[in-house]
């Protein structure tokens, strides 16, 4: 299976350089961020930073992204934390008002800072996890005060859901991204917290996929 999937992410960003392919690949930035030219387009930027950042697209689920801005329009100071960098993070800077976003992969981590040193609100922070999983899963909790939007995209999703939840400010929202694999469902399920669980079209990825959005019910 990994070697099926490995194939497939070098032909697809092997043909994004391709003509016609190239022309689809990069018509999509022009067309509705949640139209199917967008999502198109992002099938050829699977795992290709640069293309996900220049399509203004962040890698879940169309709806749920969808539903997220909308958040995130309301609260343009909003303040987030986010397990798992990515292209995720310049989308998120560029709505909200302070991003703050933890990697285990300093490697991955450090292809960053030039993608996010445009952006004064962005912190990125490397917690290892080769010594346990502590230092990445608390890194929330390493400066006072809630969040109003967390994500949960990273390693070690379950523990960092449970630190995710006494981090949540009133009326906000954890993100919980390919919340339909099995090994996440106890965790959502019994965390206390009210699920709006979206199925369907997903950025990068031609098949269907989960993103759970995850809220107080109280």
């Amino acid at each position: 299976m990994h070697a099926v999937k490995r194939t497939y992410i070098d032909v697809m960003q092997s043909a994004a350089g391709i003509p016609p392919f190239s022309a689809v690949s990069n018509s999509g930035a022009k067309s509705d961020a949640y139209g199917w030219g967008r999502w198109v387009s992002s099938l050829f930027a699977i795992y290709d930073t640069d293309r996900m950042i220049e399509l203004d697209l962040p890698w879940w689920n169309v709806e749920a992204t969808r539903t997220i801005e909308e958040f995130l329009a309301g609260r343009p100071n909003a303040r987030i934390f986010e397990y798992g960098s990515g292209a995720s993070t310049v989308w998120l800077a560029k709505r909200s008002g302070a991003v703050t976003t933890v990697e285990h992969d300093r490697d991955w981590l450090n292809r960053f800072k030039k993608q996010t040193e445009a952006f004064d609100n962005v912190e990125l922070r490397f917690r290892p996890i080769d010594g346990g999983p502590g230092p990445y899963v608390n890194a929330i909790a390493e400066e006072d005060g809630g969040y109003d939007l967390i994500v949960v995209d990273g390693r070690h999703r379950n523990a960092c859901l449970m630190e995710a939840r006494a981090r949540l400010n009133a009326g906000g929202i954890i993100v919980f991204d390919d919340s339909g694999r099995k090994r996440y469902r106890d965790a959502i399920e019994t965390c206390g917290l009210s699920e709006n669980r979206f199925y369907g079209r997903s950025f990068c990825v031609p098949y269907p996929d989960y993103t759970s959005l995850l809220t107080d019910a109280g």
